[in-house]
């Protein structure tokens, strides 16, 4: 068998006032040229141990065990002799990678930058390696971008910079810490075949952190669950997905919809409630039970018309630069029903948001109708909009971001419901209350702030925000694509069962085909600002009409059988 090339050993690392440790006694081996994929939901310490490998942990952190790099302990290296190994011997690609790059300064000078630290490089020698790095992770018009800024490129691009980053050096090893999350899914795949190639070329270790199952299931030799900083298991990848042996990870698998990618029958919201997965705990927090709970179908609520409730007509948006224009949104037409989810799917920069914001009036119009239960608002000033904003509402998808941290979720709740004409601050609070439990949160939370709520109950107040004024038309924006599986579920289901209860009609926008072919009955397929195809989700599903769609559906990342 091939020498680990790292070997972590009883690694543990506590936070101070913290109850159980972060990482707790971690072992874990990769091999020279091998792909080793660490999974769980967030919170289970999969990053904690990515930025222990580099010794990025904060200085309040609390380290102990080995960290062995080709037998060097990294927990026992000097300051100046880590920074050595960084980026030399061990380099590492983040997920968003705009809050890695500095704006101010060219893609290129930040490549030579990185290149004239580790190596006795002229300017000139390392802005030709720089050039030649941007090629090998197949950069769009290398020699153009590397003038360019971060702000200037799209998340692929941006994310292909970090790469040539991180492998300048031509690093042993590469940790790849959620590097497609935020990517549209032909992107997704790009990157993942990219970072594949380059691992081969260069015989280095990857060690892959995500939550996506149909990716490792896809990339990874092997994989490593974790648990609230716990190993639980540890498998070769098809071994692991033929037969988990762990409960957790069985029931993480079962809460997956990456399983229902392929051409075989998939769940939908309309017949069938995603599964849940629940953890019960001991009292001093341990867990001692993981399943999986299915929510009860509930009664779709009676459709009251069948006429559209949301009509588009050859709607164009137009964004305007100076002397420069572009063609965002060109000539699209749909209508959605009382009660119907239509999903919109398209790569970064398609042009879907720049839609949905147009077609809520929050953003400007070149020409078209938007009606909304038969009144058109493209002839309505944005100014004069109020009386219809109760009726429309978005939900986003990052709630932390939209939530204001100064106030919390009873004021939050309560502003929305008084912008919208409730003035009496009992009815106020009984709806807030009403809404806050109706999303699976307890009463009490009311009287918190957001920062004090996990990722996927941020979603449900954001969610609640949107219902409580009771709208008939919600727009969702990638609501559930940073959410872990089982949260995910736990966000789909509540979506589908308000839907239900309600009636909503629904714009749902996501880059994760998975989620699509659940939430929708209809989809719209986007591409350079117009709809290249629409249909029923099945239809899409088994016979897809245009090439960008089969393109689409081909780069989604299933789990394997």
């Amino acid at each position: 068998m091939t020498q680990s090339l790292l070997s972590l050993r009883g690694l543990t690392i506590r936070y101070p006032g913290a109850g159980r440790p972060a990482v707790s006694a971690l072992d874990l081996d990769i091999r020279q040229g091998e792909t080793v994929a660490l999974v769980g939901e967030s919170g289970c310490g999969k990053s904690t141990t990515a930025l222990a490998v580099l010794r990025l942990l904060p200085p309040s952190a609390l380290a102990s065990g080995r960290i062995l790099l080709e037998g060097r302990d990294l927990l026992a290296l000097s300051g100046r002799a880590m920074t050595a190994v960084r980026g030399n011997a061990v380099s590492m690609v983040f997920q968003e990678p705009m809050t890695s790059l500095n704006p101010v300064l060219t893609i290129g000078a930040q490549i030579v930058e990185a290149l004239r630290l580790h190596q006795p490089l002229s300017a000139r020698a390392a802005a030709a390696r720089a050039l030649e790095l941007l090629e090998r992770v197949r950069m769009p018009e290398p020699a153009r971008r590397f003038h360019a800024y971060p702000h200037q490129l799209s998340g692929g691009q941006r994310q292909r910079v970090m790469i040539a980053m991180a492998i300048a050096c031509s690093p042993r090893l590469l940790v790849a810490d959620e590097p497609t999350t935020a990517l549209d899914v032909t992107v997704q795949a790009q990157i993942l075949e990219l970072l594949d190639t380059l691992r081969r070329e260069l015989s280095m270790a990857m060690l892959l952190i995500t939550h996506d199952l149909g990716v490792v299931s896809r990339w990874a030799d092997r994989v490593a669950v974790m648990h609230d900083g716990i190993k639980v298991e540890e498998q070769a990848t098809a071994a692991l997905f033929r037969q988990p042996g762990h409960p957790y990870t069985r029931a993480l698998l079962g809460a997956s919809l990456s399983s229902g990618h392929g051409n075989g029958e998939a769940p939908h919201f309309r017949t069938e409630r995603l599964p849940e997965l629940r953890v019960a705990r001991r009292a001093d927090g341990t867990p001692s039970a993981f399943r999986l709970t299915r929510p009860e179908l509930r009664a779709p609520a009676p459709a009251t018309t069948t006429a559209p409730l949301v009509r588009i007509d050859d709607l164009h948006v137009v964004h305007r630069n100076g002397v420069h224009q572009t063609h965002a949104v060109r000539g699209v037409s749909f209508e959605i029903a009382p009660g119907e989810t239509v999903a919109l799917v398209g790569e970064s920069g398609c042009g879907k948001s720049t839609l949905a914001r147009a077609v809520l009036r929050l953003a400007d119009h070149e020409r078209g109708r938007i009606e909304f239960d038969g009144t058109d608002l493209a002839a309505i000033d944005r100014r004069h909009m109020r009386p219809w904003r109760g009726a429309m509402q978005l939900v986003f998808q990052d709630p932390y971001g939209s939530l204001n941290p100064r106030k919390t979720v009873g004021e939050l709740l309560g502003d929305a419901l008084q912008i919208h004409g409730v003035r009496d601050r009992r009815v106020r609070r009984e709806r807030a209350l009403t809404m806050i439990e109706r999303v699976g949160l307890p009463g009490a939370a009311l009287g918190r702030y957001p920062h004090e709520f996990s990722g996927g109950q941020r979603q449900r107040i954001g969610i609640a925000r949107a219902l409580v004024v009771r709208p008939r038309f919600l727009v969702c924006d990638e609501p559930v694509s940073a959410l872990d599986v089982s949260v995910q579920a736990q966000v789909l289901n509540l979506l589908a069962d308000l839907q239900a209860e309600y009636g909503l009609a629904c714009l749902f926008i996501s880059h994760d085909l998975g989620v699509v072919r659940y939430i929708a009955d209809r989809v719209l397929v986007m591409r350079d600002g117009q709809l290249v195809e629409v249909g029923d989700r099945d239809e899409i599903w088994a016979a897809p009409r245009h090439p960008y769609t089969r393109e689409l559906l081909a780069a989604v990342p299933a789990m394997a059988a």
